[in-house]
């Protein structure tokens, strides 16, 4: 049910909000209407960040969400696993793919559905910004010539529109993210103008053969590490102080019935306690217990965290004991870190 002039139609159960195209830019539209139906024809992808808590939402129920939008949409929906996070950050990707259109349905009612339950939950910022993973041959089409076309996109779309540097952190790494942030129906606009551009390029691949291609890589720092997994931004040793942002020090539990870890025996249970400043703490649980929630099933880790009142020996910061593989301890302890981080920025 496409609207002429607009490469975007909503749902009949969210009316259409989108400013009205510029006569120059409809007429170039309707001069072209081959090249656009024959992108349209084509099979693509699109892939896009999502935190753990959001990937539940859509996977719902024993799937069946999940399943729902893909009858409804035509489109295939995969996500990484639990484990496997976008290089740099704690979420997972989100592979949609199929004919154009299949693939712009299913964006739709994911983006809703992740819109409604924001607003359910009151949430500070109930209009999420959609993190797209493009790769770094592709991006320059979306720049266009002294950054032509992204502007053009802005200005048609009522979105913002930012793509994040080349990061060079992470051995192997040729993707980038592109942000779109704006109304829901400003995101769509963008995500459609952005999709069509990546349809164009021959280098673009019409699909992937899993939403998570970097299994092979690693963190130069740690080689071995697989970037699927956070890690701590300082070196793993026992004895840790993270500065007077909120977050304490470190201190491996050194208890008989907790096997140290060693390269020979990289599954072994271990336990360290961390202390948390008494007023991040909330932070770190999230409301009705969701960041924590999103922490242990991300991380695979047990975390304990200590009564009010009881504080680390000579300090106010709570105990947060967290207790799995080194592996596991290392991404629940990243993620306690950057929840602390953010809550001390405000």
């Amino acid at each position: 049910m496409e609207a002429p002039g607009s490469p975007y139609a909503s749902s009949p159960e969210s009316a259409p909000k989108r400013a009205p195209r510029s006569p120059p830019q409809q007429q170039q539209h309707q001069q072209q209407p081959s090249e656009e139906g024959d992108d349209k024809e084509k099979p693509t992808h699109l892939r896009f960040l999502v935190s753990n808590t959001a990937a539940g939402c859509i996977i719902g129920k024993g799937g069946s969400t999940i399943n729902d939008f893909q009858s409804q949409s035509g489109a295939r929906i995969q996500l990484s696993r639990s484990h496997e996070f976008f290089p740099g950050t704690n979420d997972r990707i989100i592979m949609v793919s199929g004919m154009f259109d299949e693939v712009m349905k299913a964006m739709e009612l994911i983006l809703e559905k992740l819109l409604a339950e924001g607003e359910e939950f009151n949430e500070a910022e109930a209009r999420p910004k959609v993190r797209l993973v493009v790769p770094n041959s592709s991006c320059g089409g979306i720049i266009g010539k002294g950054g032509s076309t992204i502007k053009s996109f802005i200005e048609e779309s009522h979105a913002g529109i930012k793509i994040s540097p080349q990061d060079n952190n992470y051995a192997g790494l040729h993707d980038r993210l592109v942000t779109v942030t704006g109304t829901f129906d400003n995101q769509m606009n963008a995500i459609d103008l952005i999709l069509k551009k990546l349809c164009e390029d021959v280098h673009y691949p019409p699909n992937l053969s899993s939403p998570f291609p970097y299994a092979g890589l690693t963190f130069p720092s740690y080689p071995g590490v697989p970037v699927g997994y956070m890690i701590p931004q300082v070196p793993y040793n026992n004895a840790v102080n993270y500065g007077p942002n909120g977050y304490g020090g470190r201190y491996q539990n050194n208890k008989p019935s907790t096997p140290m870890r060693s390269p020979a025996n990289n599954d072994a249970q271990e336990s360290i306690t961390i202390g948390v400043a008494d007023e991040h703490i909330g932070a770190v649980v999230g409301r009705a217990g969701r960041n924590i929630t999103e922490i242990i099933q991300a991380s695979g880790a047990r975390i304990k965290i200590s009564d009010r009142g009881d504080f680390m020996s000579g300090t106010t910061d709570r105990k947060v004991t967290i207790t799995g593989t080194s592996e596991a301890i290392r991404t629940a302890e990243s993620m306690i870190m950057q929840r602390v981080s953010a809550s001390s920025e405000r």
